[in-house]
């Protein structure tokens, strides 16, 4: 994965508000990269390996994240237990977008789903879930737009795992530098070696039944 050139900084105007809901990714023309952490039992053999070893649950739901720093967030920089391999694992983008396709909102809006029975009975059907969380800043700390996560099970998870997957890179070392300089106060080092994540482009109305 190393050594794919990292697009350019897509460009946009210093006074344009940031959307509530976008998807924000490492992306190139045919793949996009999420994040996810596992035990060093599991993760370093993905690593090792480009893909995820026998033991790796295909029954369970596995959730994956396209912001770095929402990953650090929830992996507490690596540090938490059970959650010290950090994974960048690189994907098809049109994998993704069947899985965005398919996708239900893991909380029930009215206005999208009508009754909650109905929102049930989609959430119980789709293979893959949405949650729409607050961003985190370089302390982690939330922010007033939200990032996506998506949750993959049954034929998602398999598609995911035998399908859609590029390449697998354990990302802990970097994880670990830039938490280093955040808590030494070097915001501005910290900055620049986080991984650059654009506006994910998506088709008309692609998004509309996971917006609330």
């Amino acid at each position: 994965m190393n050594d794919l050139p990292e697009p350019e900084p897509a460009t946009a105007s210093t006074t344009e508000p940031e959307p509530k809901f976008r998807i924000r990714a490492r992306h190139t023309g045919t793949t996009l990269t999420v994040y996810q952490a596992y035990r060093p039992g599991l993760g370093l053999p993905a690593a090792r390996n480009g893909r995820f070893p026998a033991k790796w649950s295909r029954t369970r739901m596995t959730w994956i994240k396209p912001s770095f720093l929402w990953m650090m967030y929830r992996c507490g920089w690596g540090l938490k237990e059970g959650q010290e391999t950090v994974l960048a694992v690189e994907i098809r983008r049109d994998g993704f977008e069947w899985a965005l396709r398919n996708s239900c909102l893991s909380h029930h809006v009215p206005v999208l789903h009508g009754e909650q029975d109905e929102w049930k009975r989609q959430l119980k059907q789709a293979p893959a879930r949405v949650q729409w969380d607050p961003e985190r800043d370089l302390r982690l700390q939330p922010l007033p737009y939200r990032s996506l996560q998506l949750g993959l099970a049954g034929e998602a998870t398999e598609r995911y795992a035998d399908e859609w997957i590029v390449g697998i890179e354990d990302v802990t070392p970097l994880a670990t530098e830039i938490h280093a300089l955040v808590r030494a106060g070097e915001l501005d080092r910290a900055q620049a070696l986080l991984p650059v994540e654009r506006p994910y482009p998506t088709e008309p109305g692609m998004l509309d039944h996971l917006r609330r």
